[in-house]
């Protein structure tokens, strides 16, 4: 082998490993519940579901513009699925990433204003590119709880992006701040550089004909 193209092979692979090093330790702060991807998605079993639009925001082009993607639609269709498959892609083109559920974000930011240690805990979810928030408003917020999530909304403004899920219909987001002025400022920085996402079907852990009586007979 010439020597050239021996140490073109070489410093290529050394690239390769580090590249590689690199994302799995993307992934590892990345926080992910499970590993998931589009590419292991079931479109077939819900026609409904927007792909060609869902293949689109795996592109990443919305991280680059500092964009939002609001994933709505009932439990079981796929939203958290698609949520942390999108922050796979993410993991993938080089950006950082964090996934985690609305309880526990405001869950450990409300920990941190017991222990006055509010700013550098919601500096973890305002400093990735990316902030995967599952399950929005599957139960009322409390005490501060509003406050907090404005203030996540408000300091990730154009500075990142954020792929939020939820059961709620868009209008039903307004009260979780349990203040109009607040709801109307966060959800006016949420909904300016967004897509929305309709994700309606039936439910992956409940398919139809498959009833209780069905299941409980082992038929």
């Amino acid at each position: 082998m010439p020597h050239v193209e021996f140490l073109y092979r070489l410093c290529r692979d050394e690239a390769d490993r580090r590249g590689a090093k690199q994302l799995e330790l993307r992934r590892r702060r990345a926080c992910f519940d499970s590993r998931k991807s589009l590419e292991d998605f079931d479109f077939a079993f819900n026609p409904k579901l927007p792909k060609a639009k869902l293949v689109d925001l795996a592109t990443c082009h919305f991280i680059e513009l500092q964009e939002n993607v609001l994933l709505i639609g009932p439990t079981g269709v796929g939203k958290s699925h698609v949520a942390q498959a999108l922050g796979e892609r993410t993991c993938r083109a080089g950006y950082s990433v964090l996934y985690t559920s609305a309880h526990r974000m405001l869950a450990s930011l409300r920990a941190a204003r017991a222990d006055q240690t509010l700013d550098r805990q919601m500096l973890r979810f305002t400093a990735p590119d990316l902030l995967v928030v599952d399950d929005l408003g599957l139960r009322p917020l409390e005490h501060d709880e509003p406050i907090d999530l404005y203030e996540a909304v408000r300091q990730r403004y154009e500075r990142g992006s954020m792929v939020l899920t939820s059961n709620r219909a868009l209008e039903e987001w307004y009260p979780l701040f349990q203040d109009e002025l607040m709801a109307s400022a966060a959800m006016d920085r949420l909904l300016h550089h967004a897509h929305l996402v309709v994700m309606e079907g039936h439910s992956y852990r409940n398919p139809p004909g498959v009833t209780r009586a069905g299941l409980e007979s082992g038929t």
